[in-house]
């Protein structure tokens, strides 16, 4: 696929914007600066985690229970901080993600409902991914994707009532096959705030400082985020 360095950012396809993750504070490291710009520009985002990272915490006196609800008002703080309109929050267990069919029903019944033009997420073809909640995500999000388009998928939510929804453009984060780069320059600061909303995971800038930097260099951006970018 031919390298893209865009300018301007409005992504192919529309402006509805859905961003499917695995966890609490993955937007915002991933993705957080395009997140931005898109708000921005008039984009309407809305995110989807599957978990509540329920496990996220070295703390030995922590309970999943407790962290659960710590972590999901952190991720709605830093959605606010970014503008995103709405964060909507699956229950499954942290670290136990499955690209299984019942995910992948769910989240083809939220792309059928909230009907996004476009699509951020993991990339699940990334080689030696080491977090198996990302690959599983990234998949069951690809693969739910497919299904939300045709009338001969899950029948059952069409019969409800729901129609059936073609999503134009992927966009596949934390990635090694990048092949579309947004400048986040403008927006660095905006990610930084977003993501020092999420308290219990102690984040520092050095990742989003360090990635930011090597996206942008090759293509002369003081910080980018990188992005495989599919058109369905």
């Amino acid at each position: 696929m031919t390298t893209q360095t865009p300018a301007l950012l409005m992504p192919p396809g529309g402006q509805r914007i859905m961003v499917i993750v695995a966890h609490p504070d993955d937007p915002e490291s991933y993705c957080g600066g395009t997140v931005a710009r898109l708000v921005e520009e008039g984009c309407e985002v809305h995110y989807l985690l599957v978990t509540r990272g329920d496990k996220g915490s070295d703390d030995p006196t922590m309970t999943p229970e407790r962290l659960a609800v710590i972590r999901e008002q952190e991720q709605r703080e830093a959605a606010a901080v970014l503008g995103v309109q709405t964060v909507t929050v699956l229950d499954h267990a942290d670290g136990e993600v499955e690209a299984s069919l019942a995910l992948r029903r769910e989240l083809a019944l939220m792309i059928r409902q909230w009907r996004p033009d476009v699509i951020f997420t993991f990339d699940p073809w990334k080689q030696y991914e080491i977090h198996p909640d990302h690959r599983a995500t990234g998949l069951c999000t690809f693969d739910a994707i497919a299904v939300a388009r045709g009338r001969m998928n899950l029948p059952e939510q069409l019969r409800d009532g729901i129609t059936a929804c073609r999503v134009g453009d992927v966009y596949f984060f934390n990635t090694d096959q990048a092949n579309y780069w947004i400048d986040i320059t403008d927006a660095i600061e905006k990610k930084l705030e977003a993501r020092h909303c999420h308290i219990s995971q102690h984040l520092n800038d050095d990742f989003v400082i360090r990635t930011g930097r090597i996206a942008g260099a090759e293509h002369k951006m003081k910080y980018a985020e990188a992005f495989h970018h599919y058109r369905m």
